[in-house]
């Protein structure tokens, strides 16, 4: 039971990283130095102070760049890389007993996985926003994105089985209405050919 808590743990940590890389790394190190959370062996430096202040200095940062007309789009390039090796060293770090090649393998398809289709999802958000509202809306979406981030992130730690339970509901619903407009689209039939 420890080991599937862990990985609800770092999956629903991971899919925080879609929405903003460093919030779900400030949650786990507030919550390895609060001893709600036991890092696996080689990521108990992000439990540490000088951790801490880096992740909290990073997250102002990326908080306030979302902000800015334009830096969004590009904190967006960053930040989709970043989300998946983020995602994935997360999950790492939350599962602690298992072995390195099955922990890795979960990490960079489940936690990896997870933060890159949330973050792939933000990104289109960011840019129809930005088709039809000229980017005024943008600030809007930071600010759901920063809500959806840190209440993940602080959900996850609390109840990793409700967090990645609610993370599984939203996939699927988006999931669905994604399929459900390809399905809408329908094939335009193809002239004769004349030879």
């Amino acid at each position: 039971m420890d080991t599937l808590l862990a990985i609800c743990l770092g999956v629903s940590l991971s899919a925080a990283c879609g929405f903003r890389v460093f919030v779900p790394l400030l949650v786990m190190s507030i919550a390895s130095l609060s001893g709600h959370m036991t890092l696996a062996p080689g990521f108990q430096w992000i439990g540490t102070y000088p951790a801490l202040v880096t992740f909290s200095v990073a997250t102002i940062a990326e908080i306030a760049g979302y902000y800015i007309p334009w830096v969004d789009h590009l904190l967006d390039t960053v930040a989709t890389p970043a989300a998946i090796v983020a995602g994935t060293v997360i999950t790492a770090a939350a599962v602690g007993d298992m072995s390195p090649f099955l922990k890795w393998s979960l990490a960079a398809i489940a936690g990896g996985g997870t933060a890159g289709l949330i973050q792939g999802t933000t990104v289109l958000a960011r840019g129809l926003s930005t088709a039809t509202t000229g980017g005024l809306g943008n600030p809007f979406f930071a600010t759901i994105e920063l809500c959806g981030a840190a209440f993940t992130s602080i959900l996850a730690v609390m109840a990793p089985l409700l967090a990645v339970g609610m993370i599984g509901i939203v996939l699927f619903v988006l999931g669905r209405k994604i399929l459900g407009k390809f399905r809408r689209v329908q094939p335009t039939a193809m002239p004769p050919v004349i030879s």
